[in-house]
């Protein structure tokens, strides 16, 4: 992952997306995926934000809702939290947004936990993303036993698709040849971001990977050749118009998610409250 941050985005192309595919059950990345983004107000992270996003889950959950999104809270930039929900198509979520307003306790409880958690708020944003299969690799995971997601953000200048297009296409043949194991789902901006914005997404167990994955590179160069390299740089600093990677750890206790994934890993996304602390009992008192 981070070697591909080096070339990639040092030569400014593609994200550092390295990472090792889980022995469980796959599953695909949802065709459409919409994005919340809440930035926090210095202070106001931690437990107090997992209070006010619980009213969220609860609310969710007590309408047994088939809709699950996924929280994700930043390690790098600016405090913020991500809320990912996916679905198949746009008209599904479509549905899921009129069946929302249509739900009257439903739609009350979430403007009580909106207005809540406004409080502790700088900004509010949103996107929605479409899948892109031809940019990906291997991007069906065990999304249940995954613990963070590297997302790396790029602008293509305006009349460089042509480019673009081959140098991903570059990236992804050498790490499908020299490093196999790489996976990443990608996905093209529809609504929320500036035109022509590619994100793309890894998933990681845990930060050990990225330790790993720096020592892949000399094998992603090998699979590239030194003027697959040349190429590469002389490409992505003609289409690159700005990019990014920040690193984000999956939180439980903000997600509501599906039953599959709290039957995979009850542990992780249904943690047991902390025992609350034993009172001291009460010393006789001495005699006087």
């Amino acid at each position: 992952m981070q070697k591909v941050a080096r070339f990639l985005m040092t030569a400014a192309l593609l994200c550092g997306v390295s990472g090792i595919l889980s022995a469980q059950e796959p599953s695909p990345p949802p065709k459409v995926l919409t994005i919340i983004r809440e930035f926090l107000k210095p202070g106001k992270g931690g437990m107090m934000h997992e209070k006010s996003e619980s009213a969220f889950v609860q609310a969710f959950t007590h309408a047994k809702w088939p809709t699950h999104y996924l929280a994700a809270e930043s390690l790098s930039g600016k405090p913020r939290a991500l809320f990912l929900t996916g679905y198949d198509s746009f008209e599904a979520w479509e549905k899921d947004a009129n069946a929302v307003q249509k739900n009257s306790a439903l739609s009350a409880a979430l403007d009580r936990a909106s207005a809540a958690d406004g409080e502790l708020l700088s900004e509010i944003d949103s996107a929605t993303l479409m899948y892109s299969d031809e940019y990906s690799l291997h991007s069906a995971v065990d999304i249940a036993h995954m613990r963070y997601f590297e997302i790396s953000v790029f602008h293509i200048r305006p009349g460089h698709h042509k480019e673009w297009d081959d140098a991903v296409k570059m990236v992804k043949a050498a790490y499908d040849k020299g490093v196999p194991d790489t996976h990443w789902a990608a996905y093209q901006g529809v609504y929320g971001v500036q035109d022509s914005t590619y994100v793309f997404f890894t998933t990681l167990k845990s930060a050990a990977e990225i330790d790993r994955a720096m020592d892949m590179d000399k094998q992603f160069m090998a699979a590239m050749g030194e003027d697959g390299m040349k190429k590469l740089e002389e490409i992505s600093a003609a289409v690159i118009e700005s990019s990014e990677t920040q690193f984000f750890a999956f939180n439980p206790r903000m997600s509501y998610v599906r039953d599959e994934w709290i039957k995979a890993d009850p542990d992780f996304w249904k943690p047991k409250a902390p025992a609350a602390p034993k009172k001291a009992e009460a010393k006789p008192a001495a005699n006087q």
